[in-house]
């Protein structure tokens, strides 16, 4: 495995009074910044939309990391591909929500954004064999999706070595819910390089250090030049 540990700060967690100032506060020290996108039907919740990604694309110094947590994601697409990803985003969708999986990745790839699938933690890693060919980055949540500040399932951490051993190397394993400085080097572990963090870094004293810690307790090797 590489040594490299991606960090992505879930800005569900920030002050979304102070979004941009929020940001700025830890682009140093993260890769991507993550978008959890809600419908208040696939999980119980309601956040932002397409119009809200746009702004933050235009502000953002780093690529974004879309998570669609929405029912029949195909349907919305065109609005993300519109919001202005380019080809250092990712868009990543529910395999539970969408019926055609496959059309929808082909879909986002063809616009030249990165494309994921992701598993929710009752979810086998079977439900998404066959999608090695379509996929950029797979998204495995470690708690339920919908809510910030749950805790982490560490009965996850086999499904997380299940699908790293299943998707080729540069395919991104990603992991989303309740990863902190504990949790950070049980992740990375288990085969995930890409780490998405909210509470463990948004609310803390400072954010940037929060977030430079993660990455260390998960593989000091990380800031070996």
């Amino acid at each position: 495995m590489s040594d490299k540990v991606l960090i992505a700060a879930s800005l569900l967690s920030a002050d979304m009074a102070r979004f941009e100032r929020s940001m700025s506060e830890v682009a140093s020290e993260v890769d991507y910044f993550h978008c959890d996108v809600m419908d208040g039907h696939f999980v119980p919740n309601l956040t932002f939309g397409a119009p809200v990604v746009k702004a933050i694309k235009r502000i953002s110094t780093l690529p974004l990391d879309v998570h669609l947590m929405i029912e029949k994601p195909a349907s919305w697409i065109d609005d993300y591909i519109g919001a202005g990803l380019s080809s250092k985003d990712y868009l990543t969708f529910h395999i539970e929500a969408e019926p055609n999986p496959v059309n929808a990745l082909k879909k986002i790839q063809d616009a030249g954004i990165q494309a994921g699938i992701v598993v929710k933690p009752g979810t086998a890693a079977t439900a998404i064999k066959g999608l090695e060919k379509f996929v950029n980055q797979v998204l495995v949540m470690t708690v339920e999706p919908g809510f910030g500040g749950q805790k982490f399932k560490e009965e996850m951490l086999p499904k997380i070595t299940e699908i790293r051993k299943m998707f080729p190397d540069n395919v991104l394993v990603a992991v989303d819910g309740g990863i902190d400085e504990t949790t950070a080097p049980l992740v990375y572990e288990a085969g995930a390089s890409l780490l998405i963090a909210g509470n463990a870094i948004f609310g803390k004293p400072d954010p940037r250090n929060a977030a430079r810690n993660i990455r260390f307790s998960a593989n000091p090797n990380h800031f070996v030049c």
